[in-house]
């Protein structure tokens, strides 16, 4: 294994986007047993702009945050108990969409088609963690998961993926050419 130093930018970018989570966490649409949230829309340019390894140590700083007690969860949720409760399992998704959203990124070199591929695969990966759990706590059957935490949903998630694709491939581009962002070729 190469000897790889950690940049300034990946030691900022990681806390910026971990903050940016932190603030857009809590802020939902509530429609139901699951609400409407903007995480999975920043988890995707965390993504973008850190690849699987950064990205994925964001949102592990932002579920630790909520972990300890902080409101960033949503609807201002926190702690244990919102991480174990019912939805918690979305959460813990959300370490999944951030590693195979960035991976992809990464190794397509943020090619738009390869890069969206990636993070529908890792919202998919989000969905069934998420779900699974939803069964698991609710002792639900999986159609009733389904109709409540992921039909609902679909649409939307692909609308947020498509929007991180146009707002993080610009972000990248202006960042490499500013000198900020050094990209590794594939």
């Amino acid at each position: 294994m190469k000897n790889q130093k950690i940049t300034t930018y990946q030691m900022a970018v990681t806390a910026v986007m971990a903050a940016v989570l932190c603030v857009l966490g809590p802020l939902t649409v509530p429609i139901g047993a699951i609400p409407i949230s903007l995480a999975n829309f920043v988890i995707c340019l965390t993504a973008w702009l850190l690849g699987p390894k950064f990205g994925t140590l964001s949102v592990v700083i932002y579920l630790a945050i909520g972990l300890i007690g902080v409101p960033v969860f949503s609807g201002y949720g926190a702690g244990l108990t919102k991480v174990a409760g019912p939805t918690g399992g979305y959460l813990v998704g959300y370490l999944l969409l951030a590693f195979i959203g960035g991976l992809f990124i990464e190794k397509s070199n943020g090619q738009p088609v390869v890069s969206a591929v990636g993070l529908v695969l890792g919202d998919a990966a989000c969905y069934v963690l998420g779900t699974a759990w939803f069964v698991f706590q609710m002792q639900c059957d999986l159609g009733y998961a389904l109709a409540v935490c992921v039909y609902p949903f679909i649409v939307l998630d692909l609308a947020k993926i498509v929007v991180s694709c146009v707002v993080g491939a610009l972000l990248r581009k202006r960042l490499v050419q500013a000198g900020v962002l050094h990209l590794k070729e594939a």
